[in-house]
């Protein structure tokens, strides 16, 4: 039986050109359903009971983490490939961080992403080769203390000052004079923050950043 693949991309002519390129490979992929929007691909998945989904990082202003999330939550079954242009090792470890099986480039090819599928339904974890080196460099320069606090969590050096100071207590505008910034670029760094720790408020922001031990 082939393995029942779901799509989820916001640009129909790449749900057009994934599923023209796996035509071919019918026998080992069948593409059951696809979906440009959160909620739509939330029910239809549900619906649908595919194996794999293969998921965007953005989804126009949707998040597809967010969205892996809730179709892990809901299925427990469910694989998640995230499927994407982001070239970044700071989107593949938040991808990891919510339970995806796989994080594939777009430039791969059809008989690549069969491949890599298949690999994920025998319970592997599969990274885009392009990705693998600096993943595994980063991995080592993490382990021996060489980024800044935040780094795995895609935080630039400075947001992870910016957040730093936020955690003492900080307003934006005592943070803009302790860096020497204006406050307009503080107020650009928090929000750049909030996103990338997927919260909403400092009050979330602070109590992520002391769950995960980030300052001492």
């Amino acid at each position: 039986m082939p393995l029942k693949l779901f799509l989820v991309d916001d640009h129909e002519v790449i749900l057009d050109g994934i599923t023209a390129m796996l035509r071919r490979h019918s026998q080992k992929v069948e593409i059951v359903g696809v979906a440009s929007r959160s909620e739509e691909a939330t029910n239809l998945v549900s619906k649908l009971k595919p194996d794999i989904a293969l998921v965007d990082v953005r989804l126009k202003s949707e998040s597809g983490l967010d969205l892996c999330r809730e179709l892990l939550k809901k299925i427990s079954t469910l694989k998640v490939v995230f499927f994407t242009a982001y070239d970044d090792e700071h989107y593949l470890f938040q991808a990891l961080r919510t339970g995806a099986s796989g994080y594939l480039l777009k430039q791969a090819t059809g008989d690549e992403l069969v491949s890599q599928l298949e690999r994920v339904m025998l319970g592997e974890i599969v990274i885009d080769p392009s990705l693998a080196g600096r993943v595994a460099l980063s991995a080592a320069r993490l382990h021996a203390g060489e980024f800044w606090p935040g780094a795995h969590l895609g935080l630039t050096q400075r947001e992870s000052e910016v957040l730093e100071l936020m955690v003492k207590g900080l307003t934006n505008r005592s943070i803009a004079r302790q860096l020497i910034v204006g406050e307009e670029t503080v107020k650009t760094h928090v929000s750049s923050v909030y996103r990338k720790l997927e919260t909403k408020d400092r009050a979330q922001t602070i109590a992520v950043a002391l769950r995960e031990g980030l300052f001492r």
